[in-house]
């Protein structure tokens, strides 16, 4: 097998786990939740399962009632998956695995938004009442993707710069 075609292998193994883990996930959640008559699940006195139907973007924002916004929001999100794929074409480096982590997650929420015009978001972290945003393990893909990027942009940067010199 040519070094190009080991390399796509493990690329899209990597965005096809994540976007598996999500999806089963987030099916095993919905389907709990059609057979139960709670709408929360108490995990620990910090944790507890709760699912709620996100129309807008991360952690709830513009969730708004106009279908327009919807539609116009999952076009760009659409266009930003584009846009990472693009990036993933150019880079070399240890950023292309953050950019495939965040784009399995990426295409875990976009594939809710088409099929169910909403994203279920089902983890409630909390500290007493104190509750933090749900979300789904799409999100936290996407997130640690990001927080690899920006450690990256600030730690390694320079290093990377002063070898391509």
């Amino acid at each position: 097998m040519p070094k190009k075609s080991k390399f796509f292998f493990l690329y899209s193994s990597i965005v096809i786990i994540i976007f598996l883990i999500d999806r089963i996930s987030k099916t095993h959640v919905i389907n709990l939740f059609e057979d139960l008559n709670s709408q929360q699940i108490f995990i620990t006195s910090f944790l507890n399962i709760h699912l709620i139907w996100n129309e807008g973007i991360a952690f709830g924002l513009l969730s708004l009632e106009s279908k327009q916004v919807y539609n116009f929001i999952t076009f760009i999100i659409i266009l930003i998956n584009v846009l990472i794929i693009y990036i993933l074409f150019k880079l070399e480096d240890i950023r292309k695995y953050f950019f495939l982590i965040i784009l399995g997650g990426a295409l875990g929420n976009l594939f809710d938004r088409l099929l169910y015009n909403a994203v279920p978001d089902f983890i409630d972290f909390h500290i007493d009442d104190l509750h933090w945003f749900i979300f789904n393990p799409a999100d936290i893909f996407i997130t640690v993707g990001v927080i690899c990027l920006i450690l990256d942009e600030f730690f390694f940067k320079g290093i990377r710069d002063k070898r391509n010199d």
